[in-house]
């Protein structure tokens, strides 16, 4: 069983920044593939950015050039920076982790088997 815990999220004017961070509990975190995904009020989870346990990544066109993630192995750890904040951005952010899930199907949630509790992300003046 493997725990996810995110950290990080919270209130930001649009065109800020913020570090989202989740942390697991996997004795072998290298051999998964981590992800973010959003959810907003009333619409569906919906694909953020990916890591692969090789590296490759994924983004959703919605926020390439605008998020990033990266993964510190020997922290166990995720990150996804964000910056240029908009309101549509606005939900609750999830960690998720896969056993060595590939970049090309990455963006589909059923493949993760663990989820954080999440953390709320709130874009407003």
């Amino acid at each position: 069983q493997v725990q996810l815990v995110e950290s990080g999220g919270g209130p930001v004017q649009p065109g800020g920044s913020l570090r989202l961070s989740c942390t697991a509990s996997a004795r072998t975190f290298s051999v998964y593939t981590m992800a973010w995904f959003r959810q907003a009020p009333g619409k569906e989870r919906e694909f953020v950015s990916a890591i692969s346990w090789i590296g490759g990544r994924a983004d959703a066109d919605s926020v390439k050039g605008r998020f990033a993630i990266s993964r510190d192995n020997d922290r166990k750890t995720v990150y996804l920076q964000m910056n240029n904040l908009k309101p549509e951005d606005t939900a609750v952010y999830y960690c998720a982790a896969g056993d060595r899930i590939t970049t090309g199907q990455a963006m589909n949630p059923p493949k993760y088997a663990y989820w954080g509790q999440g953390t709320q992300v709130t874009v407003s003046s």
